[in-house]
């Protein structure tokens, strides 16, 4: 593995990398980085070789733990040194025409403080064109100066001072590698979807409001999104999505019952 050059503290670009057992994929997301000034990455006590890998990349390396996904990455965020902090997960790359993009960025002092990215999401090892999963606009690299926080326990998102730009290129995003992974991660989503939802009140859960979120959900992924353009990996991909809709809400109809 190659090792990223030493750069002065006073670096351009600051990649931050957000980790947890991840020993499979990080090599790909780090050699993707082989042009950043600075890589951070903070891991959530990995018992596998995640943090050995980064650290042969010369990456900085933190163990940060307490916390939701937000926590994390503004924890990341302040360690980042450079003007501008990239935000990139284990399981994406940045494509060669995506890193050209952002180093023409920086290069010019652009009039944008912060960036929203495409992904291209890959499930089941296909290319996914329908259900949502593209073009997938993610805000990713931002001006740290201009940076207020990243907020929400899950799906968190990045509060950002100034005005906000849409990138060309992409990020590849290995989403789904088989079908025990998504269950594995769905189980433990569920969990903190179903207290979000019990924690702001939600109405009580009924078979009307089981069947509109289920039928909502269909429709959305097959109908609107057509899923089923990808072919049996994204009919696979969006009926999983109206099942794991459906435990999100069995998962707080469970919370709503023991009042817990």
């Amino acid at each position: 593995m190659k090792k990223s050059s030493k750069k002065s503290n006073n670096s351009k670009i600051s990649a931050v990398i957000l980790t947890l057992n991840e020993e499979n994929k990080i090599g790909d997301c780090l050699n993707s980085l082989d042009w950043v000034d600075e890589i951070v990455l903070v891991d959530s006590d990995s018992t596998d070789k995640t943090a050995e890998i980064a650290k042969s990349f010369g990456a900085k390396v933190y163990s940060f733990v307490k916390g939701n996904f937000s926590d994390r990455r503004n924890f990341g965020t302040s360690k980042a040194m450079g003007e501008w902090v990239l935000h990139i997960d284990a399981d994406e790359r940045v494509t060669k025409e995506l890193k050209d993009e952002i180093l023409e960025i920086v290069k010019k002092e652009s009039d944008f403080s912060h960036f929203a990215i495409p992904r291209q999401n890959f499930v089941f090892g296909k290319k996914m064109l329908h259900c949502g999963l593209w073009p997938d606009y993610v805000v990713r690299l931002f001006r740290k100066s201009n940076f207020i926080k990243w907020e929400g326990d899950l799906h968190e998102t990045v509060k950002v001072k100034g005005k906000l730009g849409y990138m060309n290129n992409y990020f590849v995003h290995i989403k789904h590698d088989n079908l025990f992974d998504i269950v594995e991660k769905t189980n433990k989503w569920s969990c903190i979807e179903a207290d979000l939802m019990f924690n702001a009140n939600h109405p009580p859960m009924n078979l009307p409001r089981f069947a509109s979120a289920i039928f909502r959900e269909f429709y959305l992924r097959m109908i609107k999104q057509k899923a089923f353009l990808d072919g049996v990996e994204g009919v696979i991909y969006g009926i999983y999505q109206v099942w794991s809709k459906f435990i999100s809400y069995a998962k707080l109809w469970e919370r709503q019952v023991n009042g817990v």
